[in-house]
């Protein structure tokens, strides 16, 4: 690595590192990380970045199940003395007190809840947290957590439960937990993951903020965004060893850059350099589907639809309309917490309208369970692990499968399998059938979760954001299926912050106003 002038916070050199006696995930990994800068290790899916992001913040190896050769070297911000620690893989390791470690290195991993405590009652009960294991003063602590809520967006949020927050606003929330203690290491896993465009804008000016007071911020991830693009030093990672080093120019120009799989631009700031896989408004193809079924009755619609959350003094939803029709892809776009996932919710009988009317294929829901709902519906979750339960990738796609459409006959075990190995090589994970999908990456579980359900055929299909977490590959594989499951007459309908993206991809973006639907 290029030699810096400053005397780093933090410096790791990861000879090998590996988990329960698995080959090793990372390899011949050195960074060095002075006080204010920015660094971007980004990589493919399976590169190895969460667990360099996991290592640097000492998750990977306060718990005792990986083994470490390496050293980790910290000198936290105003302090003279310099503590390395040498791991050799053994059990006369040193312990790491992740406690007293993340007071100076803190860490925001790709899942964001994560690093949430699921005890708080309040977002300021969960802010505060890690203030109250310091003992910190009342006062004191009240002056930082409005700081921070302040810094992540959250200050008209502080009486909420944590569990009402969207997506984008966990993130949020998870940020402000990191940089409360105020540490000299900030380790940020893919930290632009379901924030809207002001979200990512905040990210960056809080960023700048911590840099401009000395800390030293790590960004890791599978894109290469805005936010990695004004780093001053990338790292490529591989299969878990750097493939290329140096400025981000320097690295972009690189043929190792060119087959990782990183993307290199996020599909939220601009359009794909792939054209559109779907017909636009105006071709041909659209005006003759348009002509030969003008009366096609909508699969998904919702009818003056309002839907509020318990205790909230607002409609999420008022009055909504929308009708989506057999080969229809919609897109929801629209800041964090404007009812995306909500009016997703409500198609897939999750969510029940406090008035109003929501009807799959012609048939109004009210009283029917979401399991029935299902037969119909299938729904990609904005976290996939919510619906990953079984113990194998292969069982988590035959689970529906065996259950068959109620009211059909049931498959034969034969059909079963193929159908599930069919959707398994549709995502390309054919050759990971045995695995526990939770030791796959975030992108595998994701394509996994998107495999068992388009598994069953669904003639409504929902996916609520369905570009986060996913590399190139990934991303071309959802855009491959999205235009199939059209293409066969589905309805799609799907939430994202990625509105460039969407506008290549879908025939209407729609924005969610004051509870209504909205062209965008």
């Amino acid at each position: 690595m290029t030699p810096r002038a400053e005397q780093p916070v933090l410096a790791a050199e990861i000879r090998s590192f590996s988990y329960d006696g698995a080959a090793p995930v990372l390899r011949a990994v050195r960074l060095e990380l002075p006080p204010g800068s920015l660094t971007a290790v980004l990589g493919g899916s399976g590169s190895g970045t969460s667990t360099l992001a996991k290592l640097l913040s000492g998750w990977a190896v306060s718990g005792g199940h990986g083994a470490f050769d390496g050293t980790l070297a910290l000198r936290p911000a105003g302090s003279r003395e310099r503590t390395t620690l040498e791991f050799r893989g053994g059990p006369d390791d040193p312990r790491l007190r992740l406690g007293a470690w993340g007071q100076h290195v803190a860490y925001v991993p790709q899942r964001a809840t994560d690093l949430l405590t699921g005890a708080a009652q309040t977002v300021g009960e969960e802010l505060a947290f890690a203030l109250e294991q310091r003992g910190m003063p009342r006062e004191q602590m009240r002056r930082r957590v409005d700081e921070a809520a302040r810094a992540v967006g959250l200050s008209a949020h502080l009486g909420r439960h944590p569990a009402q927050l969207s997506g984008g606003e966990q993130r949020r929330l998870a940020l402000g937990c990191a940089l409360v203690g105020r540490p000299s290491v900030m380790v940020l896993d893919d930290p632009s993951a379901s924030l809207d465009a002001d979200g990512r804008a905040d990210l960056g000016q809080l960023i700048d903020t911590l840099r401009a007071a000395g800390t030293a911020v790590v960004v890791v991830g599978m894109c290469a965004d805005r936010l990695a693009r004004r780093a001053d030093h990338w790292v490529l990672l591989a299969a878990g060893a750097p493939a290329a080093e140096g400025t981000p120019e320097q690295v972009l120009a690189t043929e190792a850059f060119r087959l990782s799989g990183v993307l290199p631009q996020d599909p939220a700031d601009a359009a794909p350099d792939a054209p559109s896989q779907r017909p636009s408004a105006g071709s041909a193809a659209v005006r003759a589907l348009s002509a030969a079924a003008p009366a096609d009755p909508a699969l998904a619609e919702l009818a003056t639809v309002s839907f509020a959350y318990p205790g909230a003094l607002s409609w999420v939803l008022d009055h909504a309309d929308l009708e989506v029709r057999p080969g229809e892809v919609v897109a929801l776009a629209g800041p964090n917490g404007a009812g995306k996932s909500t009016a997703l919710k409500h198609f897939a009988g999750i969510a029940r309208p406090t008035r109003g009317t929501v009807r799959i294929a012609g048939r109004d829901i009210a009283r029917v369970p979401a399991g029935r709902v299902a037969d119909t519906v299938g729904t990609l979750f904005q976290d996939p692990r919510d619906q990953l339960f079984a113990r194998s990738v292969l069982r988590e796609v035959e689970f529906g499968l065996r259950l068959g459409p109620r009211g059909r006959a049931r498959r034969s075990r034969a059909e079963v399998r193929r159908r599930a190995l069919g959707a398994l090589d549709s995502v390309g994970l054919g050759s990971r059938a045995g695995e526990h999908p939770y030791d796959l990456t975030a992108s595998g579980q994701r394509l996994t979760a998107l495999a068992a359900v388009i598994a069953r055929g669904p003639r409504v299909l929902l996916l609520d954001e369905p570009t986060v977490g996913l590399d190139r590959h990934g991303l071309a594989c959802l855009e491959r299926l999205v235009a199939s499951a059209a293409e066969s007459g589905a309805a799609v309908v799907l939430s994202t912050h990625a509105a460039a993206w969407a506008r290549a991809r879908a025939d209407r973006v729609l924005a969610i106003a004051d509870g209504r639907f909205v062209a965008e």
